[in-house]
C-alpha cells in the first residue's frame, strides 16, 4: 500500500466537484485505504467557491487539508487555482483547467479578473494545464470536463488505470458511462 495523500478539489458551484470527489473517494476505498471526504461550500449556488478535501492513508484522523499539505490540487477554474495554490506542498502538483468563470464581483464590475494567472502559478508551483472544457466539447458534452480532469490527475496518483475505469463505471449514472470513460481517456492521454 502506497503512502497516503492529501488531495484538494477547488472549483465554482455547479462544476461537478461532488462527482469528482466521489470518484476519488471510490478509488481510494477500493484500494483499501481509510478515506475522509469533506466539502466546504461558499455560495456554491451562486457560482462561489467550492472546496473538497480528500484525504486517504492507512488511518486518517480528520478530513481537512491544512495549508502547505496538499499533494495534488485540482482546480476546475484558473482563479480558484490562484486562490488555493498556497495549500500545495513544496513538491505537490497543481492541475488547472484553463477556464475562466467570472465571480460575482467581476460580473458586477466591483473587481477585475486577474491577468496572467497560469504564468504566475508556473513561477512558483509544479503546474499541469489542461483545456478540459475543449476536450469535453470534442466529445460532444461539456458536462464531462471534470472526468477529463480526473484522467489528468490519475496520472499523478498511485492507482492503476483499470482501477480508475472500474470506479468511474460504478460511480457515474449508467447512461453516461461510455461518455465518461472517453473523457477519462482524453485526460489520461494529455500527459
Amino acid at each position: 500500500m502506497a503512502e497516503g495523500k492529501n488531495i484538494m478539489i477547488v472549483g465554482v458551484g455547479g462544476q461537478g466537484t461532488l462527482l469528482t470527489s466521489r470518484i476519488l473517494g471510490g478509488i481510494t476505498v477500493s484500494a483499501g485505504y481509510d478515506v475522509k471526504l469533506s466539502e466546504v461550500h461558499g455560495m456554491a449556488q451562486r457560482g462561489g467557491s467550492v472546496v473538497t478535501y480528500v484525504r486517504y492513508g492507512e488511518k486518517v484522523a480528520e478530513p481537512i487539508v491544512e495549508e502547505g499539505q496538499a499533494d495534488v490540487l485540482i482546480a476546475f477554474e484558473r482563479l480558484e487555482a490562484l486562490r488555493y495554490a498556497h495549500f500545495l506542498k513544496k513538491d505537490g502538483v497543481l492541475i488547472v483547467n484553463d477556464q475562466r468563470i467570472d465571480p460575482m464581483t467581476v460580473v458586477t464590475g466591483a473587481a477585475k479578473y486577474p491577468e496572467g494567472i497560469i504564468e504566475r502559478l508556473k513561477e512558483k508551483y509544479n503546474v499541469v494545464v489542461v483545456d478540459a472544457m475543449g476536450e469535453a466539447l470534442k466529445l460532444g458534452n461539456s458536462r464531462v470536463f471534470n472526468t477529463v480532469i480526473i484522467g489528468v490527475a490519475a496520472k499523478k496518483m498511485d492507482f492503476e488505470k483499470e482501477e480508475w475505469i472500474n470506479v468511474i463505471q460504478n460511480t457515474v449514472p449508467p447512461k453516461t458511462v461510455e461518455l465518461n470513460l472517453k473523457a477519462f481517456e482524453a485526460g489520461w492521454n494529455q500527459l
